[in-house]
């Protein structure tokens, strides 16, 4: 199966979910006014698009309607489309080796998966890539890395539950140059057991990582879920105001309906989304194409 074709599939509730609303206000538009507007601005906000992304959407349709003389249906639908994939950002992260990437996000939203999935990626372009379990604050977090860096056949650095993550990075990193590796892919805690600040905890490794791999580019995922809809943005501005995130991982797009809210993420965290997982499977996992990605949820 394609890439365009399995991201189609993945996202069918989405489609199914937006195009639903689409449908009847493409069908019957035989003319394009203020009020057909108002009613694609509704179908967008409650298909998890989002207020702020929407407004922006249909303040460019408006203009485009003026200005290009938009005189039916299909005219706004294609025009529609263009102004989703404007909305993504255009990601700036240039990758080079050797790298670490520190992924983060929330307990449950996918981290684990995520960081085998991307060290099977990176193992299949024939770089050597090493994970490091720093979630030592959840044993199963550990034992589950161990299980999908098997998978792809990837050495994982580990410690004691409860170490300081950022010794384990330390180890990786030492691991990382005795080895010549490429890519050092780090887990972070996603929510502490102690007091300690969670956010403190991920500047700490940050440190660790200029300090102790200053030649390193340093890169930083944010991983958020997709079922969860809008709370994926809270979450995304929690950790954006903590730590410098590069970009988005978005998981579990294959069982939502809430797909759109990759276009709210775009427009309210001004962040590109880099990656999309797709399925369970280590291979269900590609780069975000914004064009894809809309031909996908408005076919």
């Amino acid at each position: 199966m394609g890439f365009f074709n399995k991201i189609k599939e993945s996202l069918s509730k989405t489609r199914n979910n937006l195009v639903n609303k689409l449908e009847g206000i493409f069908k019957l538009s035989v003319k394009i006014d203020d009020e057909i507007l108002e009613e694609l601005e509704e179908a967008l906000i409650t298909a998890d698009i989002g207020v702020k992304a929407t407004e922006d959407l249909i303040n460019k349709l408006k203009y485009k309607v003026k200005t290009n003389k938009i005189k039916d249906a299909d005219e706004l639908k294609s025009a529609l489309k263009e102004e989703m994939v404007n909305l993504f950002p255009k990601s700036d992260i240039v990758f080079s080796t050797p790298a670490i990437i520190l992924i983060v996000g929330v307990n449950g939203v996918g981290k684990t998966t995520t960081i085998g999935k991307l060290a099977y990626k990176y193992k299949s372009e024939g770089k050597k890539v090493i994970i490091a379990a720093a979630d030592t604050f959840r044993a199963a977090a550990v034992e589950q890395l161990v299980v999908w860096g098997q998978r792809a056949g990837v050495e994982v650095i580990r410690q004691m539950e409860g170490s300081d993550p950022a010794s384990v990075l330390f180890d990786a990193i030492r691991a990382g140059k005795a080895r010549h590796v490429d890519v050092i892919i780090c887990d972070t805690a996603g929510r502490l057991h102690t007091k300690k600040n969670l956010m403190e905890e991920l500047k700490k490794l940050y440190r660790v990582a200029e300090k102790e791999f200053p030649e390193a580019i340093k890169i930083s995922y944010l991983v958020l879920d997709a079922t969860t809809g809008q709370n994926a943005i809270s979450q995304a501005k929690i950790f954006k105001d903590a730590v410098n995130v590069n970009g988005i991982i978005l998981t579990k797009l294959d069982g939502t309906a809430k797909g759109g809210v990759a276009l709210a993420i775009a427009a309210e965290m001004g962040l590109p989304v880099c990656y999309i997982g797709t399925g369970e499977s280590i291979e269900d996992f590609a780069e975000f194409d914004p064009k894809e990605f809309v031909d996908a949820i408005i076919s």
